[in-house]
C-alpha cells in the first residue's frame, strides 16, 4: 500500500494567451505555487490519459509531444491545415485531423510518438462529438477501434500498417463507445429509422463472441446518447436525449437515464424519484456505484449501486453538476452554467454533509488526483471577465485563490489514485501541516503578519439609481421608523421643518380647544 511519504507531488497546467506553465500541486510551502515548467508558447495542450505525456498545438501547425516526467520535448510533427488532435491513452499515438477537399486525401493520420512515423491513414469527412477521435483506444491501449458505415472496424495495436483486423457488423450504427478498463467491451447506437426503435447494443470485442449482442436497450423518441463505461466494463449508463418534449414541459426536450450490464442481468430505466431531465451522471473510480443529478429545479440527487438500487439522497437544490473523488470517498455537488454556483461536499462513507461554499461563474471543476482538493476555474472565452482558479479542501473551506486578466485553460495532471496513500492518512496529513503554519503566528512574535500576495477580491456592490439612494430614509419616514444611515443635510432640515409644522398644529388645536 502507497504511503503518503511515498505519493507523488500533484502538478497543475494552467493555460495563458501567452502560453502554458506548470505549476506545483497543493499543499504550497509558501502560500503560493511554485513554477515547475516555464511558459511555453501554444494555442491548445492536453494531457495523455495517464498524465505521462502532454500534446501541445503551436500556432504554426506544429505539434509538440513532452515527457511528462523531466518536460523535455520527444518529439515534433508538422501537420499542415490541421484542425484537431489527439492523444493515445498512454501518449504512443498522436492522431490529427486535417482540411480535406477530395475522399482521395486520406485526412486522418496516426502518427507514433516514439518514431515520428505515420502507421495509419484513413479518410473523414467531417469532425463531430460523436466521431472525434477517430480511432479509440482502451486505457491500456490494447484494444483500438472506430466507426464506419454500417460496421465498426477493429486494429492489431501492434501493427497498424497491417490494417483493419476484423469488422464487427450494426446497420445503422452512429455512436459508439469502447469500454476503457478493460476495453472488452463496445457499445454502439443505432438510431430511429423508418417507424423502427433505436437501440443501444453492447458487444464483446473478441472476434469469436461477437455473434449476438450481450445486452440491448430499444427506445423511440431518440435524437441522441451519452454513453458512459464504469471501471471493470461491466455497467453501462445511458442518458438517452429527445428534441421534443411531449409533455411540453420543459424547452430543451426530454431525456431518461437507462443502465445495461454485460451480464444482461439489467436492461431498463434507472428508478429516479423525480420527473424532468438528467443533468448529469458520473461512475465512481472504483465502479461498483454512479451518481445521478435529475429533475426539474430544484433537482435531486442520488447514488445507485451496480445493482441499480438506491444507495444514499443527497437532497436536493440548486444543482446541475456531480463529481465524485478519486478515492471513492467525497463527493461534489455543484450548479454551475446558469445556476448560481452553489457546491455540497459529501461524505459518502459516513454518509453525511461536510460543508457548504460557492463558486460562481465556473466553467470547469475537478477533484485532485489525490482526493484531498476540489479545484474551480471560470476561463475564457466562456466567460471574458473574473477569470481566476479556486482550490478548495476536501469540505468545501477555501484553500487558494488567484485572478488572471485572460485564462483559458486550469486543469490537474492526470495521475493514477492508486498512487496516493489512503484518503483519510492524506487528509491527516494535511491537518497537521496546517497547524505546524499556524504555530509561527500564535507565538506571540513581534513580526507583522505578511499580507497575502493575492488578496480576495471584493464582491462589487449593486448599482442604485439615484432616485433609489434615499429609499431607507424614505421608508423609515413612510412607517415611522428611525433610519439608520446618516441622512444628509437637506433631509435632516426638512425633517426639522417638518417637526416644527406638527408642534405649530398641535398648539393651535389645543388653543382652539380651550
Amino acid at each position: 500500500m502507497t504511503t503518503t511519504k511515498d505519493s507523488p507531488s500533484l502538478e497543475i497546467l494552467v493555460r495563458e494567451p501567452e502560453g502554458f506553465l506548470i505549476w506545483t500541486g497543493p499543499p504550497f510551502s509558501n502560500g503560493q505555487p511554485n513554477i515547475k515548467l516555464e511558459r511555453v508558447p501554444c494555442t491548445n495542450v492536453t494531457f495523455s490519459e495517464d498524465g505521462s505525456r502532454i500534446m501541445v498545438m503551436k500556432s504554426d501547425c506544429v505539434i509538440s509531444i513532452y515527457d511528462c516526467g523531466s518536460f523535455k520535448e520527444i518529439r515534433s510533427f508538422q501537420v499542415p491545415n490541421v484542425a484537431a488532435a489527439n492523444l493515445s491513452p498512454c501518449g504512443t499515438y498522436l492522431q490529427t485531423f486535417q482540411k480535406s477537399s477530395t475522399p482521395q486525401e486520406k485526412n486522418v493520420i496516426l502518427w507514433n510518438t516514439e518514431t515520428g512515423d505515420a502507421v495509419y491513414h484513413v479518410f473523414q469527412k467531417n469532425m463531430t462529438k460523436a466521431t472525434w477521435p477517430s480511432i479509440r483506444f482502451s486505457s491500456d491501449e490494447a484494444v483500438a477501434c472506430r466507426m464506419a458505415t454500417n460496421e465498426i472496424q477493429f486494429f492489431d495495436t501492434s501493427d497498424f500498417p497491417k490494417g483493419i483486423l476484423y469488422r464487427l457488423r450494426i446497420p445503422g450504427v452512429a455512436a459508439f463507445e469502447l469500454s476503457k478498463a478493460p476495453g472488452s467491451h463496445v457499445a454502439a447506437f443505432v438510431p430511429e429509422s423508418k417507424g423502427s426503435p433505436g437501440s443501444v447494443q453492447i458487444y464483446a470485442c473478441e472476434k469469436d463472441l461477437q455473434s449476438q449482442p450481450l445486452a440491448r436497450k430499444s427506445f423511440f423518441r431518440c435524437s441522441s446518447v451519452q454513453l458512459s463505461w464504469n471501471r471493470g466494463s461491466t455497467g453501462l449508463v445511458v442518458v438517452v436525449q429527445s428534441d421534443v418534449d411531449k409533455t411540453n414541459r420543459s424547452y430543451y426536450g426530454e431525456s431518461k437515464l437507462n443502465y445495461l450490464t454485460t451480464d444482461g442481468a439489467h436492461e431498463g430505466l434507472v428508478p429516479l424519484r423525480k420527473e424532468g431531465p438528467v443533468h448529469d451522471v458520473q461512475w465512481s473510480y472504483s465502479g461498483s456505484e454512479f451518481a445521478v443529478v435529475y429533475g426539474f429545479m430544484p433537482a435531486c440527487a442520488t447514488l445507485f449501486d451496480k445493482k441499480c438500487k438506491p444507495l444514499l439522497e443527497l437532497g436536493s437544490g440548486p444543482y446541475n453538476t456531480i463529481r465524485w473523488n478519486p478515492k471513492g470517498r467525497f463527493l461534489c455537488l455543484a450548479g454551475f452554467g446558469n445556476l448560481p454556483g452553489d457546491m455540497a461536499f459529501w461524505d459518502y462513507i459516513d454518509k453525511k454533509q461536510l460543508g457548504t461554499t460557492r463558486a460562481e461563474c465556473s466553467v470547469t471543476s475537478e477533484w485532485s488526483p489525490d482526493g484531498r482538493y476540489f479545484m474551480t476555474a471560470t476561463t475564457a472565452p466562456r466567460l471574458q471577465v473574473d477569470n481566476c482558479i479556486k482550490i478548495f479542501h476536501h469540505n468545501g473551506s477555501l484553500f487558494f485563490k488567484k485572478m488572471f486578466d485572460k485564462l483559458f485553460q486550469a486543469e490537474w495532471k492526470p495521475q493514477s489514485p492508486d498512487m496516493f496513500g489512503d484518503i483519510t492518512e492524506l487528509i491527516k496529513s494535511v491537518d497537521s501541516l496546517k497547524v505546524a503554519e499556524a504555530k509561527p503566528q500564535g507565538a506571540g512574535s513581534a513580526t507583522k503578519k505578511a499580507a497575502p500576495s493575492n488578496p480576495p477580491a471584493t464582491k462589487p456592490a449593486a448599482y442604485r439609481p439615484p432616485h433609489a439612494k434615499q429609499a431607507a430614509t424614505v421608508q423609515a419616514e413612510l412607517f415611522g421608523e428611525s433610519s439608520t444611515q446618516e441622512m444628509s443635510k437637506n433631509a435632516l432640515k426638512n425633517k426639522k421643518k417638518r417637526e416644527k409644522q406638527k408642534e405649530k398644529k398641535a398648539a393651535e388645536a389645543a388653543a382652539g380647544g380651550t
